[in-house]
């Protein structure tokens, strides 16, 4: 029977175009793909707080044999813990006059309709994301300047600063680089080439990474790459531990019809909105590194 109403539209958007919407957005939203997603609690409301916990390592003893190892020390559980709240809307909309025009799209999962409104709620969160990377400026800072050539070397010392803060290996390191720097590692041999050990590692987002110096390296060509935090335009790659930051989200998007003859208007509105929170983790301004060309 065909979809002519804006009820049956309504329906048949929400059913048809929700789990295909989400299982597109975690393959594209590249930052908000590698961050931590674990959290206690459910987002079910805008503005609902979730929990991040962490149990703070033991200090330990040490005992001698035929002195003291008889005996232990206990120590008490101490556990750092932050809240997300959920308070942000990514938000994508549509207005058009004739409800043909979205009718023949509803059965079809390329909908250019679907796929731009993706790109719309996709950029936003990707945006944010960025704009909340904020690496230690204390010793030693985690900010690195003045990179006109990011080569083997320079991500040597990504890796170094990476290794002195005590990044844990029990996730990958990744590191998102513009396409500039993203060239300047592709034209080093010592990256590229398999005479020194390169090898390709997991797909992301229809990307191979570069698994390389302990990273796994991905072009991101966002132009939120080049503006994160409050730093200037230089700024051209981000390495970091997953931990770094948290995402918190709805499991899935909100589509919403309906035509404007309230407003005393022809015509119709879709929209999709989902609803998200993000922050830094513990110690995340020690688990990030941002390099840039500015001085």
């Amino acid at each position: 029977m065909p979809v002519t109403g804006i009820n049956e539209v309504q329906a048949n958007v929400q059913t048809m175009w929700s789990e295909l919407f989400m299982d597109e957005l975690r393959e594209d939203l590249l930052l908000g793909s590698l961050v931590n997603k674990d959290y206690d609690g459910d987002i079910k409301f805008k503005g609902d707080t979730v929990k991040v916990s962490q149990i703070n390592a033991a200090a330990g003893s040490l005992k001698t044999v035929g002195v003291d190892a008889d005996t232990f020390d206990t120590e008490l559980l101490s556990t750092t813990q932050i809240d997300i709240k959920a308070d942000k809307r990514a938000v994508g909309a549509y207005e058009f006059d004739d409800l043909s025009m979205i009718q023949s799209q509803i059965g079809n999962k390329d909908s250019e309709i679907r796929a731009s409104l993706l790109f719309a709620v996709q950029k936003k969160i990707n945006s944010y994301l960025y704009s909340l990377v904020a690496p230690s400026v204390s010793a030693p800072a985690h900010k690195i300047t003045g990179v006109t050539d990011f080569n083997a070397a320079q991500l040597s010392i990504v890796r170094n600063k990476a290794s002195k803060a005590k990044w844990m290996k029990n996730k990958p390191w990744w590191l998102l680089s513009d396409p500039d720097f993203y060239g300047n590692m592709t034209d080093d041999a010592v990256l590229t080439s398999s005479d020194y050990g390169a090898t390709d590692a997991p797909m992301i987002s229809g990307q191979m990474a570069l698994k390389r110096k302990g990273f796994n390296i991905l072009e991101d060509n966002s132009d939120a790459i080049l503006t994160l935090g409050t730093d200037a335009a230089e700024n051209k790659a981000i390495a970091f531990h997953p931990d770094f930051m948290h995402l918190v989200m709805q499991t899935q998007p909100t589509f919403k019809i309906s035509d404007q003859h309230a407003n005393k208007r022809f015509g119709f509105i879709i929209s999709v909105d989902l609803v998200f929170g993000a922050k830094m983790g513990i110690d995340g301004d020690k688990k990030v590194i941002t390099i840039s060309e500015a001085v």
